[in-house]
C-alpha cells in the first residue's frame, strides 16, 4: 500500500509543480506589459499555490481511483492502459490552457475562462487579430508543452506489489476520499475555493498572475450558464436608487440642431478612446478628430460603458448597461426584445442602415441589428474576394468608408445609418505607416479615413441636412493604462455635420449609453423605452455619472469620486475622493436592477 501512497504523492506533486512552472513563465512572457522582481515571483507563487493544490486533487481523482482498484486487482499493464491515455489528455488540456492563458492576457487583461469558447463559433473573426505565424508558434508551444508534460508522468514508476490484507488497505483509502474532497474544496469552512483567495495584491497583474488557469476556465462555467443575477441589498433599496439616477424625461432640453428631422451617420470607431487624441496628448495621432471636436459639438467627458465591441454596440444603440460577466448581445432572447434608436426612428418614417466590413454573424451581431430594426445590412460578403482580404478582419476602413459615403448619397431620406469601423484593432494591419507605433499608426489612418469622409459630405448636398455622431465602441489598453485610470474608458464622442447649429463643447459628465435618449431628446421623440439611457441636455439630468463594467469589475465616477472596484476579490482596487463608498452602493444597484431586468421579454 506504501508504494501506491508514494506513486499518488508523486504525481500529485508533479501536477503542482507544473502549475507553478506556468506561472513563472507567464510572468515572464508579459515582462514587456508589467515590471516586476523576484519578491514578486515568490509572492505570485506562494499565494497562488493554494488553487494548485486544489486543481492538482482534482487531477489525481483518477489515478487515485485507479490505484485504489488496483488493491484488488493488481495488473501493472492493465492500470497503464488507463493512466497513460488519461495523462496525455490531461497534459493536452493543461498545454491548451497555459498557451492561451498566456497569449490571451496581452489582448484581454483577464484570466483565461469559458468566454472564448463563444468566439470559436466563428473561428475565422476570432483569430483576425493575430497572424498565421502567431497561430503556428502557439500550436507549437501547446504540443511541445503536452509532451513534456506527458512525458513527466509517464516517467514516474508504477509499482503495484500483492496487497496481504486487502480489505484493511480498502478502508484506507476509503478514509482518503474525504481528505481530497476537503481539500478540493479547500476546508470545512463555509468559504470554498474560489478565484479570489489568491488574490495579494493592488497590483491586478500579480493577482491575475496568482490565478491557476484551468481552475479559472472551469469555474467560470458557474457564471456563464445561466444569466449572472446580482443581489447586494434589498430589491426595494435598489430600485429607489435606479430610479433616483435614470431619468427617462427630456425637460426644457437644450437644442443643438436646426432641424428635428435631419439624416443621421453614427460611427463607431473601433476601439478609439480619448486616449488616441489631444486629451490623451496624442493630438498628431488624430488630427482630424481633434479639428472636428472644435468645429462641431464635443462631449468632452464622454466614458465607456464597456470594453468588447459587441457590449460597447448595444450600449450605445440600445442605451443598456454593459455586465462583468455577460454579453447581453450573445442573449438572443434579450437582445432581440431591446429598444433601439433604429426602431424609434423607424417609427418616424427613417430608411435604416448598417454597414460593417467584418462577419456581421460575429457575436450574434446580424441577429441584434436586425432585431434592432436595421432593414438593410452591408457586410464582408457584399464585397470582393480580394476587398475581403484587404485586412485580417475583412474589408478595410478606407473602403468601407467609401461605401459609407455611396450609400448615403443614394439613400432615401430620411436615413440613419449605423457603421462599425475595424482597422484599428489588432493586428493593427493598415495600408500606411506614418509611425512606428503600431497602434497609433492605425488610430492615425482611421483619423485621415474620417477626415477624407467628412470633407467628401461637406462638398455633397447632403450636408446641410445630416447630423454626423463618432464615438468608439470601447477604449483599449495603452502603455500602461489599466482600470484604475479613468483615461483608459474616456472616449470621444462628437456630433458634426451641417445640421448642427453651433459650435459647443458640452463638459457634463455621461455614458454612451446616454446616446440615444439625448439625440432622441433632440428629435423630439420619446425615449421611455430606454430605461438605462439619460438625455443630459435636458433639466432633468441633474446628478451626472459615468458606469463601466470590465471582467468581473466595475468602475464609477462622478464630479468628486472614482472607484475601481474588483468582484472577484471583493475589494476596492482604487478609490478617489470622498464619495467612493456611496458610488460602489450606487454601482452595486445599478447591476443588481439590470440583471434582473435580463430576465424579462
Amino acid at each position: 500500500m506504501v508504494s501506491r501512497v508514494c506513486y499518488l504523492v508523486k504525481i500529485y506533486l508533479l501536477t503542482v509543480v507544473v502549475f507553478v512552472l506556468a506561472k513563472v513563465v507567464f510572468m515572464c512572457y508579459h515582462t514587456d506589459i508589467q515590471d516586476f522582481g523576484l519578491k514578486d515571483v515568490i509572492g505570485v507563487v506562494a499565494h497562488g499555490v493554494t488553487l494548485d493544490l486544489s486543481m492538482s486533487l482534482y487531477i489525481l481523482s483518477v489515478p487515485f481511483l485507479c490505484i485504489a482498484a488496483s488493491i484488488w486487482y493488481p495488473k501493472a499493464s492493465g492500470l497503464r492502459c488507463i493512466l497513460r491515455p488519461y495523462y496525455a489528455l490531461i497534459a493536452v488540456a493543461m498545454a491548451l490552457a497555459f498557451v492561451a492563458d498566456t497569449s490571451l492576457y496581452e489582448f484581454w487583461q483577464f484570466k483565461l475562462d469559458a468566454s472564448c469558447l463563444q468566439y470559436l463559433e466563428t473561428p475565422t473573426e476570432a483569430m483576425a487579430s493575430v497572424t498565421t505565424g502567431y497561430i503556428l508558434l502557439r500550436l507549437f508551444a501547446v504540443v511541445l508543452t503536452a509532451c513534456c508534460i506527458t512525458y513527466a508522468y509517464w516517467r514516474i514508476p508504477l509499482l503495484l506489489p500483492a496487497v496481504r490484507r486487502r480489505i484493511l488497505a480498502s478502508m484506507g483509502a476509503l478514509l482518503l476520499i474525504p481528505l481530497i474532497i476537503i481539500g478540493i474544496r479547500g476546508g470545512l469552512g463555509e468559504s470554498t475555493t474560489n478565484i479570489g483567495q489568491v488574490y495579494y495584491s493592488q497590483n491586478q497583474f500579480l493577482n491575475h498572475a496568482a490565478v491557476n488557469p484551468v481552475f479559472s476556465f472551469f469555474a467560470s462555467f458557474e457564471k456563464t450558464a445561466t444569466n449572472v443575477v446580482y443581489h447586494f441589498m434589498d430589491d426595494t433599496e435598489s430600485q429607489r436608487i435606479v430610479d433616483e439616477y435614470y431619468d427617462t424625461r427630456s425637460i426644457g432640453t437644450d437644442t443643438l440642431l436646426t432641424t428635428r428631422h435631419p439624416n443621421i451617420i453614427v460611427i463607431l470607431m473601433e476601439s478609439c478612446g480619448s486616449v488616441f487624441t489631444e486629451v490623451g496628448g496624442n493630438a498628431d495621432v488624430t488630427p482630424n478628430l481633434n479639428r472636428l471636436m472644435h468645429e462641431g459639438i464635443y462631449f468632452a467627458n464622454c466614458y465607456g460603458n464597456t470594453w468588447r465591441t459587441d457590449r460597447g454596440t448595444l450600449c450605445t444603440w440600445s442605451g443598456y448597461p454593459s455586465f462583468p460577466t455577460m454579453s447581453v448581445m450573445k442573449m438572443p432572447a434579450k437582445s432581440r426584445t431591446m429598444p433601439c434608436i433604429a426602431k424609434s426612428l423607424q417609427r418616424e418614417g427613417y430608411h435604416t442602415f448598417y454597414l460593417y466590413g467584418g462577419d456581421i454573424n460575429f457575436t450574434n451581431m446580424r441577429g441584434y441589428l436586425v432585431g434592432c430594426g436595421f432593414e438593410q445590412l452591408i457586410w464582408k460578403d457584399d464585397y470582393s474576394v480580394a476587398e475581403q482580404r484587404s485586412a485580417q478582419w475583412g474589408v478595410r476602413d478606407d473602403i468601407t468608408f467609401k461605401t459609407l459615403f455611396e450609400q448615403a448619397l443614394i439613400a432615401p431620406q430620411p436615413f440613419l445609418i449605423g457603421y462599425s469601423t475595424l482597422s484599428s484593432h489588432q493586428p493593427w494591419d493598415v495600408p500606411i505607416h506614418h509611425f512606428d507605433d503600431e497602434k497609433l499608426n492605425a488610430f492615425y489612418y482611421l483619423d485621415q479615413c474620417i477626415g477624407r469622409f467628412i470633407q467628401q459630405l461637406r462638398q455633397s448636398p447632403l450636408w446641410k441636412n445630416t447630423l454626423v455622431v463618432m464615438l468608439p465602441d470601447h477604449g483599449i489598453l495603452y502603455q500602461g493604462l489599466t482600470e484604475s485610470d479613468p483615461l483608459l474608458n474616456q472616449i470621444p464622442m462628437l456630433w458634426t455635420g451641417g445640421a448642427v447649429k453651433q459650435p459647443r463643447r458640452i463638459e457634463t459628465l455621461c455614458n454612451q449609453t446616454d446616446l440615444p435618449a439625448t439625440l432622441l431628446g433632440q428629435l423630439g421623440i420619446s425615449h421611455e423605452d430606454f430605461t438605462y439611457s439619460r438625455d443630459i441636455l435636458s433639466k432633468s439630468y441633474t446628478k451626472p455619472f459615468a458606469i463601466h463594467t470590465y471582467d468581473d469589475g466595475v468602475t464609477m465616477i462622478d464630479s468628486t469620486s472614482f472607484i475601481n472596484y474588483d468582484f472577484i476579490s471583493n475589494k476596492m482596487v482604487t478609490r478617489k475622493g470622498p464619495r467612493c463608498d456611496s458610488l460602489l452602493h450606487r454601482a452595486k444597484a445599478i447591476l443588481q436592477v439590470a440583471s434582473k431586468d435580463l430576465d424579462k421579454r
